[in-house]
């Protein structure tokens, strides 16, 4: 397929671009600066509401993961960014794509778990009603901005994504410093669930929701085991071979990070992927330790290599 992708650099972009390549696949990457501008890129800017449509035109599929990181403080600056980022550039996107003559088939987007808010130990898949919070609000928003191309009669894909196991960016890049100096530890009460992926299977659920045409709408992009914050940890410590003796406790995450800490370290969202499983995705990492082992063995394995 020729696939077009936003966010083409960023953690899940930079994996995701050659596993399709690797496929077979054609990679046009959509570019918002005038310097990156190249024979396999497409130019667009959310800033000034362009895109490119002419050289959009061909394009079988499309895959949208560009926004705003959210780690960091949530200033109201940052969390007007975030927002934005996500919302205009969808809708931007979404709305170009029914311009063209032939309209692609398919368009994958990004969106977060997030959208459930915290809801304790209740299990949530795609049918569950959004939650509250400023994140829950995001996804929605997020999510309703890519209307204008399933209106069309494009096959529109929402990968709600979990807290994804990667060395190269996301949670577990953040996490592994303190674990690796032993200072690890329970974050909060402990109690709070947290849904998480392999990065290789994000990577290939991306490319199952390109090719299965049963797949539509939200699709939980997590693994079917989630953990307690304690047994992450307990985990992770296990595969370091480190203590992890040093909690976090609830009142330092509020003081440390503010409302951002609240919604991604102290929520539980116990979520389960029942339309990746149902649509017949193997997941190659559905065990934590696993996943956690190949993830930090990779890692090891790249710096020796």
């Amino acid at each position: 397929m020729k696939i077009a992708i936003t966010g083409s650099r960023g953690f899940i972009g930079t994996a995701l671009v050659p596993s399709l390549t690797a496929a077979g696949h054609q990679v046009i990457r959509l570019v918002r600066s005038e310097q990156q501008r190249a024979a396999d890129t497409i130019y667009w800017s959310p800033a000034t509401a362009y895109v490119d449509t002419h050289n959009l035109e061909g394009i079988q599929a499309v895959i949208h993961l560009a926004g705003e990181q959210i780690s960091g403080r949530w200033t109201p600056a940052k969390k007007k960014k975030i927002l934005t980022s996500r919302v205009q550039g969808t809708r931007l996107l979404a709305e170009a794509l029914v311009q063209l003559r032939q309209p692609p088939q398919v368009m994958v987007c990004a969106s977060a778990i997030g959208f459930y808010g915290n809801r304790g130990e209740e299990w949530l898949q795609e049918e569950s009603p959004p939650g509250s919070g400023f994140l829950a609000e995001v996804c929605q928003e997020w999510e309703a901005a890519s209307e204008p191309a399933a209106n069309k009669g494009i096959r529109v894909v929402r990968l709600r994504t979990g807290i994804v196991l990667g060395t190269q960016g996301g949670a577990l890049a953040q996490m592994l410093p303190p674990f690796r100096m032993g200072v690890g530890g329970v974050i909060g009460p402990g109690d709070q669930y947290m849904s998480w992926i392999a990065l290789d299977d994000l990577i290939g659920a991306y490319q199952h929701a390109l090719t299965t045409l049963s797949l539509q709408g939200p699709v939980n992009a997590v693994s079917p085991n989630p953990v307690t914050n304690r047994e992450f940890t307990k985990t992770l410590g296990s595969v370091l071979s480190r203590p992890t003796v040093f909690p976090m406790p609830s009142f330092a995450v509020r003081l440390a990070f503010g409302e951002m800490g609240v919604e991604l370290l102290l929520s539980s969202a116990r979520v389960r992927p029942a339309r990746l499983l149902s649509s017949g995705y193997p997941f190659r990492y559905a065990e934590l330790e696993s996943a956690l082992r190949h993830v930090l063995g990779q890692n090891a394995l790249k710096k020796t290599g």
